[in-house]
């Protein structure tokens, strides 16, 4: 709960159905009703298991091979440069596991949800920028799948949405399912927010566009316990369900199921993650994670301005859990996780093995409401530039620079006084500047400043870190590009320290002495500062 509003969140199970139970909390809007089963959410990311879907589809009918090359369907990205001399062409089937090279594209994808097509088609005439060489990376990418509808739309001879909705929703049945808000009755919408340090705002929800195919789908608990239960369906191979009706086949269900591609390896959160155990990949449009614990589970989330989502399920029993909340970005995974680790114990037998649904049917769904180094010839030189100019505007702001170098989401994502409000807030805790933080070149002549001695680092070409110095302290600072050409700032993240002597600052403080102690070989005891359960040693 928040200034009145405490968002909704939705839940439901099946057992030998699609659905059998369904429960919400919250408001549908400020004011509003809980949701129930049929609320309909935007469910972002999560869509882009109705494109991969819809893509293969296409290829089961023989209308398209996965390793044909992008430009036989659009023709605006051909004679573009490769990466590399040796690179291969981007292909249909680097797009859908997300390894085309391109940048991730967060937050800038979802802000373009609602560009139309011919606008889309002269972003791509301009040029795409990549940051590796098709297929050797994944990298989450939204502009992938935004390609992957004008494949669709081509090979179908038919408008994206459409070809969807007569492919895979009608047969289906999943009646409150589609493209946009106004398909549905106002009062069966739950309506997105953004908080802010004012209170909650209500966003406008972006028209149909040509990114809808990667994330511009609304739906609800019913028709996603459904979808859901589709997949689950498809195991084990033969099994009693394979054979449901189903417009795709099951041995194309698994296919999108099986890891096409592995993620790096997760560190773990603390010490005992189950995550520390597990290994995460990508098949078509859906992540997969095999855990020490439960064997295989398949997923994917949805984060939007005004919405997050989740589902997630585990193809040996056919359990799943579903999560849709209308909040921005709202972190429906994490809760999802946990539901799912709670559903799977509680169908563990006493001899720790699992059961399977009743009749073997599968599928209960619930709802609820350090950087690799970049590609061969580091950061893009966009990139290092724009490190530079926005080490300039942080020590002395220019309105017409922050223009220049922004893309749009950005002023949509914050608005710029709330970041200028930001960057006060940390000039002030950090002190005035030091030598050298207005250019990022400039090393301490002296050899003392930890922060000068520390480079930027680079997750991808299209990402920097790095650390900027004040009379107190150092803070870091973190950009994104975008994959247009050219290239711009889509993401800029700060770490603002700690107000003096607020809790926050003390218990850091605290924790920093112990742990400098603990490097010098030191004992001290357990500061006070930091309280710790009765059952932690």
């Amino acid at each position: 709960r928040n200034r009145g509003y405490d968002g909704a969140l939705a839940a439901g199970t099946n057992r030998n159905a699609p659905l059998a139970h369904a429960g919400g909390v919250g408001q549908r809007w400020l004011g509003g009703p809980p949701p129930d089963a049929d609320t309909v959410f935007r469910i972002a990311s999560m869509t882009k298991s109705f494109t991969a879907s819809a893509l293969l589809a296409l290829r089961d009918a023989g209308l398209l091979r996965l390793d044909d090359p992008v430009t036989d369907f659009v023709p605006e990205l051909r004679g573009q440069p490769e990466v590399t001399a040796d690179s291969p062409a981007i292909s249909l089937r680097h797009l859908l596991t997300m390894t085309a090279g391109f940048p991730t594209d967060d937050p800038w994808g979802d802000r373009q949800q609602g560009t139309p097509l011919p606008e889309f088609a002269a972003i791509l005439a301009r040029g795409v920028r990549s940051a590796w060489a098709p297929g050797t990376r994944f990298e989450y990418s939204n502009l992938g799948y935004a390609l992957l509808g004008r494949v669709i739309s081509a090979a179908a001879q038919a408008d994206y949405p459409d070809f969807v909705r007569a492919r895979l929703l009608g047969p289906l049945g999943m009646t409150r399912t589609g493209f946009e808000a106004a398909e549905f009755d106002p009062a069966g919408l739950a309506r997105g927010y953004a908080r802010s340090p004012g209170g909650w705002t209500e966003l406008i929800p972006d028209p149909l566009g040509a990114f809808a195919p990667m994330g511009g789908v609304f739906s609800c608990v019913r028709d996603l316990a459904r979808w859901v239960d589709g997949f689950a369906a498809a195991f084990p191979p033969g099994g009693q369900r394979s054979g449901d009706p189903h417009p795709l086949d099951p041995a194309t269900r698994r296919e999108m199921q099986q890891p096409a591609v592995t993620l790096p390896r997760a560190q773990p959160r603390f010490p005992g993650d189950p995550a520390a155990g597990s290994q995460n990949g990508y098949g078509f449009g859906l992540f997969t994670e095999e855990t020490s614990t439960w064997g295989r589970l398949v997923y994917h989330s949805g984060g939007y301005p005004g919405f997050g989502s989740h589902m997630r399920w585990h193809p040996e029993t056919g359990l799943g859990v579903i999560v849709l909340a209308n909040g921005t970005y709202a972190g429906a995974s994490v809760l999802a996780a946990r539901l799912m680790d709670e559903v799977l114990r509680a169908a563990q037998t006493e001899d720790g093995e699992l059961a399977a649904a009743e009749g073997a049917t599968g599928g209960r769904a619930w709802l609820v409401g350090c950087g690799p180094a970049p590609a061969p010839g580091g950061p893009w030189p966009e990139t290092v530039a724009a490190q530079q100019v926005v080490t300039q505007l942080l020590s002395r702001w220019d309105d017409e620079v922050a223009e220049q170098l922004f893309a749009d989401n950005v002023a949509l994502d914050e608005p710029l006084p709330r970041r200028r409000a930001k960057i006060d807030r940390m000039w002030e805790r950090l002190g005035a500047p030091r030598p050298g933080t207005q250019d990022p070149a400039v090393q301490d002549p002296g050899g003392q400043d930890p922060a000068a001695a520390r480079p930027p680092e680079f997750d991808s070409p299209a990402h920097c870190r790095w650390w900027i110095r004040g009379e107190h302290g150092e803070t870091q600072v973190e950009i994104l590009l975008t994959p247009e050409s050219p290239p711009r700032v889509q993401s800029l993240t700060l770490t603002v320290p700690p107000a003096g002597d607020s809790p926050l600052w003390r218990k850091t403080r605290a924790l920093i002495e112990l742990l400098n102690s603990s490097l010098s070989g030191g004992p001290r005891p357990w500061p006070a500062e930091l309280p710790v359960s009765e059952l932690v040693d």
